[in-house]
């Protein structure tokens, strides 16, 4: 294809969802392999991220565990990742 064979999307550099969701769609119909990450943030941060994330061959919005506290009712981690949030998260 190219130089590049993949595009990693995170959603503080695209300027949000509605950027991040554009530049997928333009990945995918560029053929790119799609990969999502994120910046340090909280849980409350990452939700959108997990929208972007459907459907990407890697990603990684690890963001939450490398802080100190996170929101009261954190986003759930386990061995496959990340999940899609509770309603509890958005306060």
């Amino acid at each position: 294809m190219g130089k590049y064979d993949a595009v990693n999307i995170k959603l503080d550099k695209t300027g949000g969802l509605t950027e991040a969701l554009a530049s997928r769609q333009l990945a995918r119909e560029m053929g790119f392999t799609l990969m999502v990450g994120c910046m340090v943030g909280s849980s409350l941060a990452m939700a959108p991220a997990t929208l972007v994330a459907q459907g990407a061959a890697f990603s990684d919005l690890d963001g939450p565990l490398l802080l100190a506290q996170d929101r009261d009712t954190p986003a759930l981690f386990d061995d496959q990742g990340i999940h899609p949030p509770t309603a509890q998260l958005w306060g």
